[in-house]
């Protein structure tokens, strides 16, 4: 796999996921930006615990047919409130949020008083080769949890037979 896939991986991606260390992996909504990815994640906002903190995470991008194409350890940049890269990013990441409330810079304003974290996921550097991941032969789907919607209810009361043709 040639860093190819992965830049036009990257390109399309609206959505990676994302986990960190050995926990398990969190859909996030992202936006692509000039080779990376960035992510906005705390109060308000997605749930992405220890991604601010952590200093690599494992990503998981799909191609154009909704398969899993590209699994690639990247670097974690948190971008800090009124830095440069902030005042770049943010207004463009803003603009991008769908069904926010606000203005784009009342948004960016909120993101940075309530502790909001931007980080940038870069990949590996460009030109290095990929190895091939050894993507699963099993669909990764976990066992459904217990819920009250998970239980058999009785079937609706029908008040007229159905007529078969």
């Amino acid at each position: 796999m040639t860093s190819a896939v992965l830049d036009e991986a990257l390109k399309k991606a609206a959505l990676a996921w994302v986990s960190i260390g050995d926990g398990p992996a969190l859909g996030l909504w992202c936006m692509p930006l000039e080779g990376s990815l960035i992510v906005v994640s705390g109060p308000g906002e997605q749930y992405a615990p220890g991604l601010a903190e952590a200093s690599t995470a494992s990503v998981r991008l799909r191609g154009d047919n909704g398969g899993l194409i590209v699994v690639s350890d990247m670097a974690v940049t948190r971008l800090q409130p009124g830095s440069e890269e902030w005042t770049t990013v943010a207004p463009q990441l803003a603009q991008k949020r769908l069904n926010a409330s606000g203005t784009f810079d009342e948004l960016v304003a909120r993101w940075a008083a309530a502790g909001c974290a931007i980080v940038r996921l870069t990949p590996p550097e460009q030109h290095a080769p990929l190895a091939s991941p050894d993507l699963p032969t099993d669909s990764g789907a976990a066992v459904p949890r217990q819920t009250p919607a998970r239980n058999q209810t009785r079937k609706p009361f029908k008040l007229h037979r159905v007529r078969r043709s």
